[in-house]
Parts: C-alpha cells; structure tokens; sequence
C-alpha cells in the first residue's frame, strides 16, 4: 500500500494536492480496477476508458488534456511507470534461502537474499549473486556463474552439454568434441521457463547484463548474447553466436551457426538467419528466411500475389 503522493514521487509526476493522501494497494486492468488500483492509459482511446472506470489513480501521458473525478497522473511513458510502481507495490518475497528439498553442493557460494526453490540441482562450482531467484526444478551444471537480481524459472538447465561433434570418416561414428567450458549470466537477466543454455565447448557462453530470455529458448555452446538483448518463445541459436546489445528476437526465431546479430537489430517472428551470415540495422525490423528487411520480403510477397493471380 501507499500515498498517491509517494507514488507521484516515485515515477516524478505531479499530483493535486487534494489525492496526496488517498491510498492504493496494487496495479490493474482498466476493466477490473476498484478504488485501490493504479491503471494506465497509452492513448486518448484507453484514457477514455480509465476515466470511466472505478480505478484510483491513472497514469497519462504527457500530453493528454483531462477531467477526471480520479487522480491523474502525467508521465513521459505511462507503460513504464505503471512497471515501476507494480515493482514498489508487489510484495516482498516470503522466503529467502534454500528449500530443503533442493541439491546444493556448495551452498556457501550462494549469495546474500537468494531464493533456492523446490527441487532444485545445483553443481559443485556454482556461484549465485544476491537477491536471485531460482524457482522450482531449476538444474544449474558445475561451474556456472550468476549474477545478482537475476530470475530463473522453472524447468531452465543451465550450463548443459553443447550438442558438439566430430565425425570419424573411416567408422561414421559421431565422437563428442570437449564441452568444458563454462556459463556466465551476468547481473539482472531473467531466464524463462525449460531453457536450455549450454556451457561453452572450450571457452564460455556467455549472457550479457538485463537481457530478458522467454520460455523455451535453446542457446547453444560458445554463443555471446549482449546487455538488455530481448529473446521471446521457442528461439532457437546455434553454437557460437554473436547477439549485439539492445537486439530483440521474435518468437520462433532461428540462427544458424557462427551468426551475428547487430546492436538494435529486430528479427522478427520466425525469421531465420543461414550459418555464417550477419544481419546490421539499429532499430531496422528483419522477417522471413533468409531474413531480410521486412519492407523487402513484403514487396517480394506482394510480386507473388500479382504474379499467382495473373495465372
């Protein structure tokens, strides 16, 4: 719970002196906000919406022009502030430590704040930072290193064996090429849900500081993901990849081997990019196999169309 004043402060906006005191326990839809909810609103659409409803307080953008029985507050990205003061009022974890259920090898080298969840498997060799959290069933490979802040979710394997062969010409048999190397998660990442992230084969993988990681992801050996890179559901990268700062991968997204993705680059959902290739373009949106800019592989899509009917 807290002041509309405290969370004017927080997200610095400014509020009407007479909702200073008035009091809010959580964030929430427009549609199911009571009294005590903060809501937001994008645009003048959403806005109309939130002043219609039963919400405490809105948060609006800068520009908007309203009359509202509400508190309103004005910010420069109301999205932004509305995750911020979901952070403040969320509640603070119930237990920190490690669950008794959970395999620690070396439980000394798990930082201050840490939350170790049910079921959980943790190498010899592992460092974890502050305030993590690992939730249940979560396996973690000797050797890895985390960061503080950082989440991880349940079913994630970190640090696995990389898929790294080498063909016997003269018998055909697949012998396995050395993964002993290690995994680094820096500071703030979040990894979702049945993860799969391989150690290096001889050096490291490596997870750059607030980068975000959906469910279902699979990162190969020896892959360099940036800070505050974005990988939504189901990607899949390929050993020894290059995933510059500030990129963003769309679900379903898939990179060959030896890749580079360049800062700010977007791929957007389902793209695939060949072994060996690199994509660059801060802020430019890449679709289809081979990726390519997306106002591209549209003019081709549309040649197509005009091509099939004409037959």
């Amino acid at each position: 719970m807290a002041k509309l004043s405290e969370i004017a402060e927080w997200v610095g906006a400014e509020l009407e002196p007479k909702f200073a005191a008035v009091e809010v326990t959580r964030v929430a839809a427009i549609a199911a906000a009571t009294a005590q909810d903060v809501v937001f609103a994008a645009d003048e659409a959403t806005l109309a919406k939130a002043v219609a409803s039963h919400a405490g307080a809105i948060l609006a953008p800068l520009s908007s022009v309203v009359q509202a029985e509400q508190a309103v507050l004005l910010v420069q990205h109301p999205k932004l502030a509305f995750a911020r003061i979901a952070q403040r009022l969320t509640p603070q974890r119930a237990r920190v430590g490690i669950h008794p259920s959970a395999v620690v090898d070396e439980p000394e080298k798990i930082g201050e704040g840490t939350s170790i969840g049910p079921g959980v498997a943790i190498g010899p060799d592992v460092r974890i930072g502050r305030n993590c959290d690992i939730y249940p069933n979560v396996v973690i490979f000797p050797g890895v290193t985390i960061g503080d802040n950082c989440v991880v979710q349940s079913g994630a394997v970190l640090g696995s064996i990389g898929f790294g062969y080498v063909r016997d010409p003269h018998t055909g048999e697949h012998v396995q090429f050395p993964q002993q190397g290690t995994l680094v998660i820096e500071d703030n990442v979040h990894i979702g849900a049945n993860t799969t992230i391989d150690r290096g084969a001889l050096e490291e993988t490596r997870i750059g500081a607030g980068t975000k990681i959906d469910n279902q992801v699979h990162i190969a050996h020896n892959c360099r993901i940036g800070k505050c890179v974005l990988i939504v559901a189901q990607v899949g990268i390929s050993g020894s990849c290059v995933i510059e700062d500030d990129a963003i991968l769309g679900g379903q997204v898939g990179l060959g081997e030896r890749v580079t993705i360049g800062p700010g680059v977007i791929l957007g959902g389902a793209a695939g990019v060949y072994s060996g290739a690199s994509v660059y373009g801060p802020g430019q949106v890449f679709s289809g196999i081979p990726a390519q800019p997306m106002k591209n592989q549209m003019r081709e899509l549309a040649t197509l169309r005009r091509l099939a009917k004409k037959k």
